[in-house]
């Protein structure tokens, strides 16, 4: 009981320590450097967690058709073909969370300290995660109005913001990494995610005229992201 209440004590004691030290990174108010590491790996975890969620609440939107017994074989092909708008959608925001994901995961490799700024970006973009499957079910159901269409946009828009953001701020004068990293490289994904959220806010200007021509956007810059990354980092 004594050392379970001195290790609640230090434990207060640290976080009393780190919130009196503002925004400055972790490591100056840590007592080891495992600590820091742990507290990094909680937020990596947590982050980890929302997406698994979120990646999997896209396919509860996809319902199995409610048919008679009698007429299954006869309406089950067409009644499977009438959910292409929710399988879009599904294929869409899976693409989108894991390539979320990834670039997530790249960005706090290099991490080994954190503060008060990347916090409330990193729960701002998890909050933006977790709110996808809301306009993929919009867009599953109403995929032919501009509206849904609009909403799924910037939501994506907003998304790939916060991402470039977490990235512009953990990179910036590289307090908060391990090591430096290259600037041509961060350069590269810092243009890359503005230009694909600007992309994403075109195409909510182009869903006025033709919301089919809006959807298409999306996947054809899917298709050019992943050219330019490929032939950008062949490895």
């Amino acid at each position: 009981m004594v050392r379970g209440g001195t290790h609640t004590l230090r434990s207060l004691d640290y976080w009393q320590r780190q919130s009196n030290q503002g925004g400055k990174p972790i490591t100056a108010a840590a007592e080891s450097s495992s600590d820091a590491g742990r507290d990094r790996d909680r937020i990596v975890n947590l982050s980890d967690g929302i997406f698994a969620i979120a990646i999997t609440l896209l396919v509860l939107d996809i319902r199995v058709p409610t048919i008679p017994e009698n007429l299954v074989a006869s309406e089950l092909p067409g009644e499977l073909l009438s959910l292409w708008p929710r399988y879009l959608g599904y294929f869409l925001s899976f693409v989108s969370i894991s390539v979320f994901w990834m670039i997530h995961h790249a960005i706090f490799r290099p991490i080994r300290a954190y503060d008060r700024t990347l916090l409330y970006l990193n729960f701002l973009f998890l909050m933006v995660v977790a709110f996808v499957p809301f306009p993929t079910a919009l867009l599953g159901e109403y995929g032919n109005h501009q509206l849904p269409v609009a909403i799924y946009a910037a939501t994506l828009a907003t998304g790939r913001l916060l991402l470039t953001a977490i990235h512009w701020y953990s990179t910036r004068n590289g307090r908060l990494l391990a090591e430096l990293q290259d600037p041509t490289m961060v350069r590269f994904f810092l243009i890359r995610g503005l230009t694909i959220s600007a992309m994403f806010l075109i195409s909510i200007g182009i869903s006025f005229f033709s919301v089919r021509a809006a959807i298409w956007t999306w996947f054809i810059m899917i298709a050019i992201d992943a050219i330019v990354v490929r032939r950008r980092l062949p490895h």
